[in-house]
């Protein structure tokens, strides 16, 4: 495998958002992020510090209307970034799982770096807002991810009763489950992690 940092910038521009995002796998978990939202910039603090991800997201939406528009195509933004910094996936593991707990909260993430977009999202929260952040946003957050980086994610929230925690907790997993993923293995240089041939 490379030694060469795994990097991507991708640029998204639509009549709702213009998105940039550069990141770096294998980074030291830095973030500067300018989305106007700023609940999304904390969680997404969380996966570029517990992922080791160096992460850079300038975005301008539609936030007069809503938050909806920015909060997915940051996700798309993010996933086609990962994808394209993933590059052939030869000899990384492929697989990735956290559980992570924030006092009373749990919460479960698995990936797998598959080529095959899925999401099962198994999370209820206990209110529809936190400060003024629609909960909501963050499943459209992950479809969007999911379906640009062409990954299987799993979230399941186990308990919790405070939705910061949760939303905490779910994010903090996902950069931990996404680091141990595309993480090199060093049993398996040169080899791509399937037995199709293909990811």
């Amino acid at each position: 495998m490379s030694t060469q940092p795994r990097t991507a910038a991708v640029e998204r521009n639509t009549l709702e958002t213009q998105i940039a995002v550069r990141l770096n796998l294998d980074g030291t978990g830095v973030s500067a992020l300018r989305t106007g939202v700023p609940f999304l910039e904390h969680m997404l603090d969380q996966v570029a510090r517990h992922g080791l991800i160096d992460l850079d997201i300038a975005a301008t939406g539609d936030l007069h209307i809503d938050a909806h528009h920015t909060v997915e195509d940051v996700g798309i933004t993010v996933g086609q970034a990962v994808s394209r910094a993933l590059g052939t996936k030869q000899g990384i593991r492929r697989y990735g799982h956290a559980y992570v707990a924030l006092d009373e909260a749990l919460t479960r993430v698995t990936i797998d770096l598959s080529g095959r977009s899925g999401l099962w999202y198994e999370v209820t929260f206990p209110r529809a807002r936190i400060g003024d952040f629609d909960v909501d946003l963050l499943l459209e957050f992950f479809r969007g991810f999911v379906n640009h980086a062409q990954v299987t994610l799993h979230i399941d929230n186990l308990k919790g009763t405070n939705a910061h925690h949760i939303a905490e907790t779910i994010f903090k997993a996902f950069g931990r489950a996404l680091r141990m993923a595309a993480e090199p293995d060093t049993r398996m240089q040169g080899v791509l992690p399937s037995t199709k041939g293909a990811l």
